[in-house]
């Protein structure tokens, strides 16, 4: 017994898990960090890059747990010798190979939980993502070792590989309820969103009840006892049950998920997702003057909102609501605040291509770009040659026409030149008039002639 355990242990030690847990370590790290989008901190994200982990670990694991069974049935001679259950052997092999595996996914899962805290990961945790993950990465592992076991060929490892790989890289993420199979094959988690704790249970029991299972019948298969019936078959329940409900279930596998917002509160109130609280002050900066040229139209407004994509911008009661995308890529301010500019006329079309050019005219001044080529050129210069002050007070006087898109060049005439000449036509007026009367009188005669 003693000489059997030192040549298993010695066995043990040898290059199979020298070589597997730094491979495994070192793939399951690449696949992770290229999972993780670049500008956003989330932590649904990191369970995906988690699980994306797990579509190359699991085939990589599988072919080397493979390769070991058949390396080591050569001292199956040797297991003969001893009275304990023939099948000890095997599984002190799998609990190796499985620690092994094990170790190098702990070592993916720090690295990725400690460049979450790095960014300050936003959302709540899932603590069945990495159950998940770890379930289906060791029924890669069992299946690949008791593939060996039964087919002790050269080539074993090699098929081995060409089963797994394909199963686990080639489902399109999100694409159907198969996808959700372990390992999982999810896609990207948007913001206001997250994913379903159910599912990532199921997972966790359909990859955790299989591995039992096939650990479970080689067990009763080689020991020819009825002691494993019982938990094989409750193994082979929570499988079933699992799959079933990933197959089967018409609950998508992420769902709405409301979260406290990151908020600014000052020159603007500006709340955006807390994973985006990084785009609070140039998102606050980018708002302000466009704010200020609002101040007292109908369209003025003091706070700023994201909101899911489902929703439409608008500016209602004093909030303009928008959208960023997850990753903040440059010139992301100027686009939000177009989407607040486009939540100032709702959608309404201009009906000629003069109109058109007119609103054009004042989106520049708004948004603070360059004015635009307009056929009316006096107009525009009219426009563009006021000073900021009262441009403010003709937007006041006319935003209902730039809401329905009803400018005219009427509509842009000079407050103060129009105010001057009523001025001077008022003055004008009575001594035209009395000018008019004393053409027509005569003058009185003297008493004298």
């Amino acid at each position: 017994m003693s000489e059997l355990g030192r040549v298993l242990r010695l066995e043990a030690r040898r290059t199979a898990l020298l070589v597997a847990v730094p491979a495994l370590a070192g793939a399951g790290v690449v696949a992770a960090w290229l999972s993780l989008p670049p500008g956003v901190a989330y932590w649904d994200n990191s369970v995906v890059a988690l699980m994306n982990s797990v579509l190359l670990l699991g085939p990589v694991g599988a072919g080397l747990a493979c390769w070991t069974a058949v390396r080591k049935r050569h001292l199956d001679y040797l297991r003969d010798l001893t009275t304990r259950s023939p099948s000890t052997a095997a599984l002190l092999d799998l609990l190796l190979l499985t620690a092994g595996a094990l170790v190098a996914y702990t070592a993916v899962t720090v690295v990725v939980a400690t460049q979450a805290l790095v960014r300050a990961q936003a959302g709540p945790v899932h603590p069945l993502g990495v159950p998940a993950g770890a379930s289906a990465l060791v029924l890669f592992v069992v299946a690949g070792y008791f593939a060996g076991r039964a087919l002790p060929r050269a080539v074993t490892p090699v098929l081995v590989l060409a089963l797994a790989w394909p199963w686990a890289m080639l489902r399109a993420p999100d694409g159907s309820r198969l996808s959700l199979l372990p390992p999982a094959a999810f896609g990207r988690i948007e913001l206001f969103t997250g994913l379903r704790p159910q599912v990532l249970l199921d997972q966790t029991l359909c990859a955790a009840g299989l591995a039992l299972t096939l650990t479970l019948g080689y067990v009763g298969w080689t020991n020819r006892r009825l002691l494993t019936v019982l938990p094989l078959s409750l193994a082979l329940a929570a499988a079933v049950y699992g799959t079933v409900r990933l197959v089967g279930a018409d609950d998508p596998a992420v769902q709405p998920a409301p979260v406290r917002p990151a908020c600014r509160e000052w020159p603007l109130t500006v709340c955006v997702h807390p994973a985006l609280r990084g785009a609070l002050p140039s998102l606050s900066a980018a708002a302000v003057p466009l704010a200020a040229r609002l101040n007292g139209t109908p369209g003025a407004f003091t706070r700023v909102e994201q909101r899911p994509p489902g929703e439409a911008p608008r500016v209602l009661d004093g909030v303009a609501t928008v959208h960023l995308d997850d990753v903040l890529a440059p010139g992301f301010e100027s686009r939000a605040v177009r989407q607040i500019r486009d939540g100032l006329v709702g959608g309404r079309m201009c009906p000629t291509t003069a109109a058109a050019q007119y609103r054009g005219l004042v989106d520049a001044w708004l948004l603070g770009e360059n004015p635009p080529a307009v056929a009316d050129a006096r107009t525009a210069r009219r426009f563009t040659g006021w000073s900021e002050d009262r441009r403010r007070g003709w937007l006041r006087a006319h935003f209902a026409s730039y809401r329905d898109c009803a400018l005219r060049p009427g509509t842009f005439a000079d407050p103060a030149a129009k105010a001057a000449g009523k001025t001077e036509n008022t003055a004008k007026k009575p001594v035209k008039k009395a000018a008019r009367k004393g053409k027509h009188k005569r003058p009185a005669r003297s008493s004298s002639a």
